[in-house]
């Protein structure tokens, strides 16, 4: 009995290893070969703050007083998913904005977020997620995670077709279930918003972008939390540039509906809605993890968006 155990947890650790190692599994697309930097990304603001590492295989974005920086995709999408693998400043990181995230050009422009929270002594990072539609955001979701996003790289993704929008986490999660624990190692979602009921929808083409930013006027106590440059500079750490599976969309094909074609894997039948299984994850998470969610803040909404039913 101990030895099985034993084994069961070895398998659990030996699992969680290869998914950090190599995340790319989302969608059952297999592991691909890991392409550099420079091939689908180039620099776009703080040039002279970001550092490329191991022949292109990794960035470190650095802010300081003067400058933070950013980086986006060569190419402009109209559906697809979308991951990164991501290590958040540590230390006295209050006011620090780390993001991920999707954006349109241009006025009115949509975008989906992922934006990481910076903390002072020892307090954790907020992992807050947000949506934009036709320039209409104040749609925040806010989340504890269940572990560390400053001491390990974390593969995180945006699903983003004609039917949702999901956000997903490839690690692992223990969930009780009566005397046991049940290890999950997979594609988590925290987030699901739909294309339904006539709701404001994200559906501009879209560029991949990472950022390290200045956001103390708000990212940390509600804007209370100055950064403390003295513990500068801050850096934030990117990995796994393959992962942008998406529909390419250029000079001669403008139009985001073309990506919404069952030719792609992303829109098929299994992508257009949860399984069961990803349902009780999703619930699970958002139950226990998530601790501010726009739609039942009646400061900001006295009744909830159309979204939100």
């Amino acid at each position: 009995m101990i030895h099985t155990k034993i084994f069961g947890v070895f398998a659990v650790a030996l699992w969680l290893w290869i998914t950090m190692v190599d995340a790319r599994f989302i969608g059952g697309r297999g592991v691909e070969k890991y392409v550099t930097f420079g091939q689908n990304y180039v620099v776009k603001w703080g040039q002279g703050h970001i550092s490329t590492l191991h022949s292109g295989k990794e960035v470190d974005l650095y802010m300081d007083q003067s400058s933070g920086a950013g980086f986006e995709s060569k190419n402009i999408y109209g559906s697809g998913l979308f991951q990164m693998r991501i290590k958040v400043p540590g230390g006295n990181s209050g006011g620090v904005v780390t993001a991920f995230y999707l954006t349109s050009l241009g006025s009115n422009h949509d975008e989906i977020d992922f934006e990481f929270l910076g903390n002072n002594d020892g307090k954790p990072i907020t992992l807050q997620t947000n949506i934009f539609a036709n320039g209409e955001g104040n749609r925040e979701e806010r989340f504890l995670l269940w572990f560390n996003p400053i001491k390990h790289y974390h593969t995180y993704g945006i699903l983003w077709n004609p039917y949702q929008i999901v956000y997903v986490l490839v690690t692992v999660l223990t969930i009780k279930d009566g005397m046991n624990d049940r290890f999950y190692v997979d594609n988590i979602p925290i987030r699901v918003y739909k294309n339904q009921n006539g709701v404001n929808y994200p559906s501009k083409p879209m560029q991949v972008e990472a950022s390290l930013w200045n956001g103390d006027a708000w990212a940390t106590d509600g804007g209370r939390t100055k950064i403390n440059y003295a513990y500068s500079p801050f850096i934030a750490h990117f990995q796994d540039f393959s992962g942008l599976s998406g529909c390419y969309i250029d000079g001669r094909r403008d139009n985001v509906a073309t990506c919404g074609s069952s030719n792609y894997w992303w829109n098929g039948g299994k992508y257009q809605r949860l399984s069961g299984y990803e349902q009780k994850i999703y619930e699970h998470i958002r139950k226990k993890y998530m601790n501010y969610d726009y739609c039942t803040d009646r400061s900001k909404y006295q009744s909830p968006p159309r979204e939100c039913y």
